[in-house]
């Protein structure tokens, strides 16, 4: 448009693009059961994952335990393969990291690599084997990698129906857990008082009886027994005893029905892990008896995190007895691996798991069972 139109205020025209690139994207679990076997395969030679497709290609991980050459034989390495004849080249990028990573660090792939026929990516050093030794990824002589894969099937540009409007109004995002956590902590309204030990934990029946079904079953007063379980309310005030709870864990639940979700350690202050470990078993517990499905399922996902030889019987007794399949199917993973089972089955607690859940160990000599076929 000529400058003497725009002058004369004419309506600019306008117009926008984008530059779309289309991709297929996903990820590959590889465990290394039993490390220290595999630390005596020669140099350049290496291990092969099961082949699994991604982007419609088939790929598989070679794993070489001690290095690709004697310059690397101090060195961990891993390196991603295309698996198949194919016509053209495939374009991907692509990211190994240990699976215990995956949660702390953000995806950040590497440059784009073309592939070909069996061709494999150019990977640097993953870690040195001294360095794997010592950290914590390495556990039960076992660790695991996730190999994230983005293929970029075309890069092209296409016509958008009209410019983009620049934005004026910015839409926080909600606010409302953070409104009720504050209504939790100032006590405003309160109309209930739970004793729990030695401490006192004012509370508001109507957000309890919103945010739990087996609560909202007293109605709007929420009558005695069906708020909780095993507790006493005083006839002559509103003060709730709560016997069968310790007071942290409840201060835990309560802090979830108001916020949905739990409360963030402090820096200077941190649970070490056993005690995240019981707290999440102590709060599954409760989540299940209240009904509280969401807080249940975090529960699960974090005792996940704390399976190991010592705990995993504890965890799957935990499991069975409250209806946690995802749990259960994490412990009866770890079992899978013979060197787990065995150094398991000499644990105390693997013992009393074979008195009190005797339909537990019907399901692990079947699975054991089907591993061997």
């Amino acid at each position: 448009m000529s400058a003497s139109t725009a002058a004369a205020g004419g309506k600019p025209s306008r117009s926008s693009s984008a530059i779309v690139a289309d991709t297929a994207s996903g990820y590959h679990i590889l465990r290394i059961d039993g490390y220290s076997g595999t630390k005596g395969t020669p140099t350049g030679e290496f291990h092969k994952s099961h082949t699994f497709t991604i982007g419609g290609q088939r790929w598989f991980i070679r794993y070489y335990p001690n290095g690709v050459n004697p310059a690397s034989i101090d060195y961990v390495y891993f390196y991603l393969v295309l698996d198949q004849s194919v016509n053209k080249e495939v374009k991907a990028q692509h990211k190994i990291r240990f699976s215990d990573q995956v949660e702390a660090t953000p995806l950040s792939f590497e440059q784009v690599i073309t592939f070909r026929s069996h061709s494999s990516s150019v990977y640097p050093m993953f870690i040195k084997r001294e360095n794997l030794e010592k950290s914590e990824h390495l556990k039960d002589d076992s660790f695991v990698v996730r190999c994230d894969i983005m293929i970029i099937n075309n890069i092209y540009a296409k016509e958008l129906p009209d410019a983009i409007t620049p934005a004026f109004i910015s839409v926080p995002p909600s606010d409302l857990s953070m409104h009720f956590g504050d209504l939790l902590v100032t006590q405003n309204g309160a109309d209930v008082v739970f004793e729990v030990g030695s401490q006192t934990f004012p509370a508001h029946r109507c957000v309890l009886a919103a945010r739990s079904p087996v609560l909202s079953s007293g109605g709007p007063r929420i009558r005695t027994l069906e708020l909780f379980g095993a507790m006493k309310e005083s006839v002559a005030s509103n003060v709730v005893r709560i016997y069968d709870m310790e007071a942290q864990v409840f201060k835990a639940l309560l802090y979830f029905m108001y916020t949905d979700s739990l409360p963030k350690a402090k820096k200077d202050d941190e649970e070490d892990e056993e005690e995240e470990d019981v707290m999440s078993q102590h709060l599954l517990v409760a989540a299940d008896k209240y009904n509280l499905e969401r807080l249940k399922l975090i529960c699960e996902d974090k005792l996940c995190k704390y399976i190991d030889v010592g705990t995993v019987a504890t965890i799957l007794a935990l499991a069975e007895q409250h209806h946690c399949h995802g749990l259960k199917k994490a412990c009866f993973h770890f079992l899978s691996s013979p060197t787990n089972l065995r150094a398991v089955m000499a644990t105390d607690g693997f013992k009393h798991l074979q008195r009190s859940c005797p339909a537990i160990m019907e399901e692990l000599i079947l699975m054991l069972a089907n591993l061997v076929q």
